[in-house]
């Protein structure tokens, strides 16, 4: 009975050293495969597709409000001759033609910009807002 488990025992220790030893060798190979459904890869490229569609929240000044359009148009040219990298949007929200400028992603940046612009617009002040993404440097 002795010799039966020693010859189990040897047997078991050459199996498993096989097997350590393939494991090792996969191991070193380096490849990964990965292997998914098509499912998986329309719907990752649908969630970007949404995602690129969807409006950006962030800040920007509003420099000007009233019922004049050709006042709106005039603030908006002498601010774009003023502060020519700066993007200026005008939007009509009856009975008002209001200009905002700037596509500011946190509050801070916002901020900092009205204290600039007050100087040129002293009734211009930061409103949340629907932004462009901004262009990288």
């Amino acid at each position: 009975m002795n010799k039966l488990k020693f010859t189990l025992l040897v047997v078991l220790i050459l199996i498993s050293g096989s097997l350590l030893r393939s494991q090792t060798a996969a191991k070193d190979s380096g490849k990964v495969e990965i292997v998914q459904d098509a499912k998986v890869k329309e719907l990752l490229s649908n969630h970007a597709e949404i995602n690129a569609k969807a409006p950006i929240k962030g800040y920007r000044i509003k420099i000007h409000f009233g019922s004049d359009k050709n006042k709106a148009k005039e603030i908006k040219a002498d601010f774009l001759a003023k502060y020519p990298n700066v993007p200026a949007y005008e939007k009509y929200d009856q009975p008002n033609f209001n200009i905002r400028v700037g596509d500011f992603r946190t509050k801070l940046e916002a901020y900092k910009f009205l204290k600039q612009v007050q100087a040129d617009f002293p009734s211009s002040f930061l409103v949340q807002d629907e932004i462009e993404m901004p262009k990288l440097d």
